[in-house]
């Protein structure tokens, strides 16, 4: 809670004397310069009441590599006519969504019979259920009446949804095979999506948005080449090592004394923040392919990155009509398979 300067009477303001502010430590010195420049700096310094990000704000290059992959998106989106279903019903369907392509072109891209006649009456009103990111491909929900879209919504917003994703990501191989990691998720005003310390959940950002929880568990297919791609499972996240984001780096979860490798891993987000895997890996030392935003390389062995290497792969959730247990899984993308090939 931002606290009200207390008002003195004129007299009592030129007899008050004046404290200068504590400095910050150099490392938050540096994330609140980073996070908004020096007005952010000062603002921080006389405050004290807003927490840093424990990640870095967008580089600068990304701007460029992004607006080119917008345009790209956007025509694409305008041409795209025939979404592939992977599962339809009278109250919804799956479809996989391909990479640089907006959740939004799906609706009018749906080939079925239902979408594209009927009585005014009875013709479905179209909602999407989730939604993915322009160059995250995969699974995304379309519901067909407004009662269903509800349920569905509801179940994405309070986590009944069980997800895995696939991402290829380029840095330093971690030294584990599984593992949880917690943090603080939020962004200021105009600002960036950033990684913040647990124990900063809860409290209040510039522009007055709140700082809230996040938690990822993670995988390792295969480093290099090396490894077995398996099929999702049920996680016991209690046996599993767990990370919780403090006021430090990950550096001790990976292996820096090695250069740059091909990592292949499966995400099972325990929540649904904006961005949270991206995030994620990014903390942990090895962004995704292509994820300029979050430090992913732009070209990796002299080829140029579409996009980032993230697949949404699979989704579990009760059917909001019948309430039986459904599961859905999505063809693997082509980097996927070429990874797995050279295992």
């Amino acid at each position: 809670m931002t606290r009200l300067p207390l008002v003195l009477p004129i007299s009592a303001r030129a007899a008050a004397p004046r404290t200068a502010p504590r400095p910050l430590p150099t490392a938050r010195r540096l994330a609140a310069a980073a996070g908004g420049g020096e007005e952010a700096l000062k603002m921080s310094e006389e405050t004290r009441e807003y927490p840093c990000p424990v990640s870095p704000p967008y580089p600068a290059a990304s701007k460029d590599v992004e607006l080119r992959r917008a345009m790209t998106a956007s025509a694409r989106s305008g041409a795209y006519s025939s979404a592939a279903v992977v599962f339809e019903d009278e109250w919804l369907a799956v479809v996989d969504k391909p990479s640089g392509v907006y959740c939004d072109a799906l609706l009018s891209a749906l080939p079925c019979s239902a979408a594209a006649s009927g009585e005014a009456a009875t013709k479905p009103n179209l909602h999407l259920a989730n939604r993915l990111d322009r160059d995250t491909s995969g699974l995304m929900v379309i519901t067909k009446r407004n009662k269903v879209a509800g349920k569905l919504v509801k179940a994405f917003t309070e986590h009944k949804v069980k997800k895995t994703y696939i991402a290829l990501c380029i840095g330093n191989p971690p030294t584990w095979e599984k593992i949880k990691i917690c943090s603080g998720h939020g962004r200021s005003k105009h600002g960036a999506w950033r990684v913040y310390a647990m124990s900063d959940v809860g409290r209040t950002l510039p522009g007055g948005s709140v700082v809230r929880d996040m938690s990822t568990t993670f995988e390792v297919l295969g480093i290099n080449g090396k490894g077995r791609f398996r099929e999702p499972s049920t996680l016991d996240t209690d046996e599993i090592e767990s990370v919780t984001v403090q006021e430090k780096s990950a550096a001790l979860t990976s292996n820096d004394d090695v250069e740059n490798s091909m990592i292949l891993v499966r995400a099972y987000p325990q929540s649904g923040r904006t961005h949270q895997i991206r995030l994620h890996c990014q903390y942990l030392g090895f962004p995704i392919k292509g994820d300029v935003k979050y430090g992913g390389v732009i070209e990796w062995k002299g080829v140029d990155c579409d996009g980032h290497a993230l697949h949404a792969e699979s989704l579990s959730f009760e059917h909001p009509v019948t309430g039986l247990p459904v599961t859905f899984r999505s063809p693997l993308p082509s980097w996927v398979n070429e990874f797995i090939s050279t295992m």
